[in-house]
C-alpha cells in the first residue's frame, strides 16, 4: 500500500495509506477523499490550479506514468518543462520534471511526497 505524505507551508502535514495499484486514482482524488485542501478549478488538465511538485520516496525511483498531453501542455505554458525535458521523457517513457497536475497524476504503488 503506498503512503502520500501531502505537503503545504499553510497547512498540517498528512499522510495518507492509499489504495495499492488501483491505478484508477488520481492525487486531486485522493486528497480530496482525505480532506486535504488542494487548490483545483477545472479537474481535467486544462487551468494547472492544483500544480503540485511530486517527489518519489520509495526505492523504486521512477515516479507513476508518463505525463498525459494535457499535462505537458500546461507545464510548458508554465514553464514547468522544457522542450528538452519533453523529448528525454518521451524517449526515456520516464517523467522528467517533479511538476505535475493533481488530477492527472495517477497514483501508482510508489510513496509520494506531494507538495502543494
Amino acid at each position: 500500500m503506498p503512503n502520500v505524505m501531502f505537503s503545504s507551508p499553510i497547512h498540517k502535514d498528512k499522510t495518507v495509506y492509499a489504495v495499492a495499484g488501483s491505478h484508477t486514482q488520481t492525487i486531486l482524488t485522493v486528497a480530496k477523499e482525505n480532506h486535504i485542501p488542494i487548490d483545483f478549478s477545472c479537474g481535467d488538465g486544462n487551468c494547472a490550479t492544483c500544480l503540485i511538485k511530486v517527489t518519489v520516496l520509495s526505492k523504486k525511483g521512477a515516479m507513476a506514468g508518463p505525463l498525459t498531453d494535457k499535462e505537458v501542455q500546461v507545464l510548458k505554458e508554465h514553464k514547468k518543462i522544457s522542450d528538452a525535458e519533453i523529448e528525454k521523457m518521451r524517449v526515456e517513457d520516464v517523467p522528467t520534471t517533479p511538476w505535475r497536475l493533481a488530477c492527472q497524476l495517477v497514483l501508482r504503488d510508489e510513496d509520494l511526497l506531494v507538495e502543494y
